[in-house]
């Protein structure tokens, strides 16, 4: 394989940090299929999250002239500034929460093998960077990618569901099994693809009430709509909104929600400004 740049990887004796949640992908057959649905062409602005020991770098790089790559570990960050030119990579030490992917460009696809235990609040600060992506494809925990792509009245319908899918189309790609990764993590993880609304239908009037009205819906799942609004939407609300005073958040598509946000923004623009977290923390509802 012809690494441009690049000197040939060496046999690993990098051991996996917990605290950085690594499990590094092994499975060639997998890396195979990944590659394939992202299909990278060679002037695309690709960015890895996490690239860990390579498992999916070489492969991108035999297609593209260029990859950037957010990467915490620092001994990883450094063996990557040795392995490759930085003509064909661009290392971006830190953390992929602070890390401003608008210093890195434009027209972005995304990629990875996110960290599960910051997957959620990654996944949050990605629907808050829909306008500088092309599309999104990540390995995640099994059940994340569930809660991604479930619809309204499923079990796994969640806060995450409707922010994403209010940003995302999303496609769920294809399981992968613990044995793919060293060491082996003890849940199933699975591919999602997200490719950005493009415009947003519907479109809220206050991205950051609405996001505020699905926290606060979401806090307490099992409660009514009754009580988890009460102080910000009456029941006759509702009822004129077309919503049941009765139903569970779970029950509320993304445009409901949408037309929640609105009537507020019109009515009473202020009612939840400091009473919920802000959108990219990952909280048990998310």
């Amino acid at each position: 394989m012809n690494y441009r740049g690049s000197k040939p990887p060496q046999r690993d004796s990098h051991i996996a940090r917990k605290r950085f949640g690594q499990h590094f992908l092994i499975d060639e057959g997998i890396i195979t299929s990944i590659v394939q649905a992202i299909a990278p062409q060679t002037n695309d602005a690709m960015v890895e999250i996490g690239p860990g020991l390579g498992a999916l770098t070489r492969p991108l790089l035999s297609r593209l002239a260029h990859l950037h790559v957010i990467e915490i570990d620092r001994d990883l960050s450094a063996r990557l500034r040795t392995e490759y030119s930085p003509t064909v990579m661009s290392v971006h030490e830190g953390d992929a929460l602070l890390i401003d992917l608008s210093t890195i460009g434009s027209n972005l696809r995304i990629t990875g093998n996110l960290p599960y235990n910051i997957s959620t609040p990654i996944l949050f600060r990605l629907a808050q960077a829909a306008h500088l992506i092309q599309d999104i494809h990540v390995m995640l925990q099994r059940e994340v990618v569930e809660r991604m792509s479930a619809g309204a009245g499923d079990s796994s319908y969640s806060r995450l569901s409707v922010m994403l899918q209010y940003r995302y189309h999303i496609e769920y790609l294809f399981d992968v099994p613990p044995a793919a990764f060293d060491p082996i993590p003890r849940v199933d993880s699975a591919v999602v693809r997200l490719i950005p609304r493009r415009p947003l239908a519907p479109a809220a009037l206050d991205e950051k009430l609405f996001a505020h009205v699905v926290a606060r819906a979401f806090a307490q799942r099992r409660k009514t709509l009754r009580n988890t609004l009460r102080g910000v939407l009456t029941a006759t609300e509702l009822e004129t909104l077309g919503v049941s005073p009765n139903a569970r958040a779970q029950e509320l598509t993304v445009a409901d929600f949408v037309r929640l946000a609105d009537y507020l923004s019109q009515h009473q623009p202020h009612a939840l400004a400091d009473s919920l977290p802000p959108n990219d923390v990952d909280v048990d509802d998310a």
